[in-house]
């Protein structure tokens, strides 16, 4: 039986990888695919950890740090992308939770004072 290799993707190829996650990413932003947008960002998480378990040897030569820099770049741009549109969504989600939260201590204000003004005007 033989065994076979396993051999570890080289750092170039990882940022490729985080590069094609992120354009999906912003896909899915744009289509409002929230659960899609989460499970790609938990594999560009992945890559990411095994990216900087990825021992850098010094020897990378000069066109791979040019298209290292290019991927950093595109997937910088696509976060920036997927902001723009997670951010006005995540915003809507603070100011409802916020409400909420409000309603509920109102609410329990008013029950408060309403038992303590009942016992008062129907006691006297």
């Amino acid at each position: 039986m033989m065994a076979t290799m396993y051999r570890m993707p080289s750092q170039i190829e990882l940022y490729e990888e985080m590069s094609l996650l992120s354009a999906r990413m912003v896909e899915a932003a744009r289509a409002g695919e929230w659960d899609n947008l989460i499970e790609l960002e938990h594999g560009v998480t992945s890559l990411r950890n095994t990216l900087m378990a990825t021992p850098d040897d010094g020897n990378t030569p000069a066109a791979d740090l040019a298209r290292r820099r290019g991927l950093i770049q595109r997937i910088l741009e696509d976060d920036a992308e997927v902001r723009r549109h997670t951010e006005p969504w995540m915003e809507h989600v603070r100011k409802y939770l916020g409400n909420s939260a409000r309603r509920r201590d109102v609410e329990k204000a008013y029950a408060a004072g309403a038992g303590d003004s009942a016992a008062g005007s129907f006691g006297a």
